[in-house]
């Protein structure tokens, strides 16, 4: 498979790493990074300066690890010549877009990929997302690791009680798993978002609540060290992802 990379902070230079190791199943073609000195280590003839010309080094798959924009701007695009996949999921709150990359993804042949991140138990989500009555996702985090402006509370704070679609907008970067869960199961609108800012910890937990129709319940709990606003699972969960992408097929996939 011949992968391209948009974004090379923390998750995109580990993601290089591991794909570099998977020799023989894996070619990154081309980096995009926004930060030239970040760059200053990778061969000369794999940094893409302009996205518009990914195209011309044929890749079979495009991460995005650089923030939502990146989709607003080029994933129409990208998905002309192969698949996409989105890390910054709430460029996907947007219905307008999502549509869009969805049309894009048919009419190439292409897929757009919806990577797991932080949410485990993605399979069983998606798997009987059509029994779902009621799903309720949780975040705990320390304020430090909510982006800037959130670092001076002093207690346990909740940040946000409302829907998925709305605290996609609040914190574009914080809640792409938010997202994830959403899209694998009752909506944007329906599915119950929840942040709360902790300074008592300094790791991140999720949790997941899903009712069935048919009285079945599905409780998801996680914890993690906290690397920036991500997890320090994150970059193990994408390079599976991608390497679950291999082969398969549709419009918009759950891997």
């Amino acid at each position: 498979m011949r992968i391209g990379l948009i974004g090379f902070g923390f998750i995109g230079a580990e993601l290089y790493r591991r794909l570099a190791a998977d020799r023989g199943s894996a070619e990154v073609v081309f980096v995009h990074g926004r930060s030239p000195e970040r760059l200053a280590g990778l061969p000369a003839d794999l940094i893409l300066d302009d996205l518009s010309e990914a195209g011309a080094r044929a890749p079979d798959l495009v991460v995005e690890i650089a923030g939502p924009e990146v989709s607003h701007r080029h994933g129409e695009a990208i998905l002309g010549f192969a698949d996409y996949m989105p890390l910054s999921l709430t460029a996907l709150a947007d219905d307008a877009l999502s549509d869009r990359l969805v049309g894009a993804a048919a009419r190439s042949g292409r897929s757009l990929l919806v990577a797991h991140g932080a949410l485990v138990g993605l399979d069983s989500l998606v798997e009987w997302r059509d029994m779902w009555d009621a799903v309720e996702i949780s975040f705990r985090k320390p304020p430090a690791s909510l982006g800037e402006g959130e670092g001076a509370i002093m207690e346990e704070t909740v940040l946000f009680d409302g829907s998925v679609r709305d605290i996609a907008s609040r914190y574009p970067h914080n809640v792409n798993a938010m997202v994830a869960c959403a899209l694998a199961t009752v909506g944007l609108d329906r599915c119950r978002a929840r942040l709360v800012a902790d300074p008592a910890i300094d790791h991140l937990e999720l949790s997941v609540e899903a009712r069935g129709c048919d009285g079945s319940r599905l409780s998801i709990r996680r914890q993690q060290p906290a690397r920036g606003v991500s997890g320090s699972e994150m970059a193990a969960a994408v390079h599976s992802s991608v390497r679950r992408a291999c082969g398969l097929s549709g419009t918009m996939v759950f891997v």
